[in-house]
């Protein structure tokens, strides 16, 4: 810090530092998109903490927090989320057809220490409290009741019936808000996500024009469609059991992606699907996968060099962390750089913070987000058939937190109260840095 700077000063030319290393050339060639981007991460601190993942691990490895209570050999080296805030939560169906409400949203999966993905959850607990006003001793009350029930939850997984409790939240066991969201993705409906995207001509379903998407010129769509087919390769066989579902009716570009994807190019391609009635195709997206933030964090090279690209990254961790993945998952390349391919589903519905305020209701939650997070931990290890994590990483954290069982929850309490005020600063620091035009590109 210069001695003629203010923290707050020394801290928005940080600020400015790390997002230029994460966004500066994503930026550069869309800054539009980052204007939208930030001006949602401008309309509170829980968003600006959502969209700056990268921040956040750069101010934990600054603190030598990739060391310490509860991290070893195994334990700093297990499957994580990478952005595990109280907001990627929702439902989704999976591999069998059932309604499952879990964790979401793995672009920013990796391999790293499992405290990580905790330590990010609890500073988002206390700042969704601080917006609710819940006063300290609450927010600390609701984020040792979060590590409660992870801790059980991975004791139940290291000892117990493992497979009954993977996916853990469905329909038939949910309730309060969890099941309130299952109950709205079943009410959701194929038929109706298409008519919002598409429409019927020459007897035959296409994408309607105008809105989120971009009519392309004939050579990119020869290049999506080329990816496409190197896309198929990377399917199970489990999912190519009716060729004719991956007959490809149309592509469109797309734009209107969320906070964590500015500026990635991306495509929407409709599919047959199982059948030839127009009311089973299939809308999946193609988008070019990130640099997840927490890997330039974690100098391990056999971890670096285990993925082929980003878009292999992201689908071999959420196939190893989410049990009964998308059977439309797969990855790909286009102009060199790996994709993303999943579906859009017509049954995602995100977990709603804004009408959950009795207290019993919220601590209810946060507790089955404990045990949420705990299962995909367990999910990811030597059964999900990926040679990077070679243990069992649910006994492993399970050794490490019974080591110091009272410690657990502090450590995360103590986190999330300093980081929730610190996301808080950093918010009004950033809002005053972009609104004045001092962000490179965004003038």
């Amino acid at each position: 810090m210069s001695v003629h700077q203010t923290p707050a000063e020394a801290r928005g030319e940080e600020i400015l530092a790390v997002f230029d290393t994460a966004f500066g050339e994503l930026l550069a060639a869309d800054p539009a998109a980052f204007r939208v981007k930030f001006r949602k991460m401008a309309a509170s601190a829980f968003a600006f903490y959502r969209g700056a993942a990268c921040l956040f691990y750069t101010d934990l490895q600054r603190e030598g927090r990739d060391s310490g209570p509860y991290l070893d050999d195994r334990t700093s080296r297990v499957w994580i989320h990478g952005d595990l805030h109280a907001e990627n939560f929702g439902t989704y169906m999976d591999a069998g057809g059932r309604l499952v409400f879990n964790v979401n949203d793995f672009d920013e999966a990796y391999v790293g220490p499992f405290t990580w993905d905790l330590q990010r959850l609890a500073a988002s607990l206390a700042l969704i409290g601080y917006t609710k006003a819940l006063s300290d001793e609450t927010i600390t009350e609701l984020v040792r009741i979060c590590a409660a029930a992870y801790r059980e939850r991975i004791h139940a997984l290291a000892y117990g019936t493992k497979d009954a409790e993977l996916a853990p939240f469905t329909l038939d066991n949910a309730d309060g808000p969890l099941l309130k969201a299952l109950r709205e993705a079943r009410s959701l409906t194929r038929f109706s996500l298409l008519d919002s995207m598409t429409e019927i001509r020459e007897f035959e379903r296409r994408f309607a024009p105008g809105g989120s998407a971009v009519e392309l010129d004939a050579a990119t769509r020869y290049k999506v469609l080329a990816a496409f087919d190197g896309y198929l390769e990377t399917l199970p066989e489990s999912s190519l059991a009716r060729p004719d579902s991956y007959r490809v009716k149309d592509v469109v570009g797309r734009r209107g992606v969320g906070i964590g994807s500015a500026g990635l190019p991306s495509y929407n391609i409709l599919l047959e699907g199982n059948s030839d009635a127009l009311e089973n195709d299939v809308v999946i997206y193609m988008k070019r996968a990130q640099t997840p933030a927490v890997s330039r964090h974690v100098g391990d090279p056999a971890v670096r060099e285990y993925f082929q690209h980003e878009g292999h990254r992201t689908v071999i961790s959420q196939r190893a962390l989410q049990a009964h993945a998308d059977p439309w998952l797969g990855w790909t390349e286009l102009d060199g750089c790996g994709q993303l391919v999943a579906e859009v589903s017509p049954y995602a519905v995100d977990l709603d913070w804004s009408d959950i305020d009795d207290p019993a209701e919220i601590a209810a939650t946060v507790a089955d987000l404990g045990r949420a997070a705990a299962a995909m931990h367990a999910a990811a290890d030597d059964e999900s058939g990926h040679s990077l994590v070679p243990f069992s990483t649910e006994r492993a954290i399970d050794a490490a937190v019974a080591a110091d069982e009272d410690g657990f929850g502090e450590l995360l309490v103590d986190f999330a109260h300093g980081y929730g005020a610190r996301a808080r600063a950093d918010h009004q620091i950033f809002v005053d840095l972009f609104r004045n035009g001092r962000i490179p590109g965004l003038q």
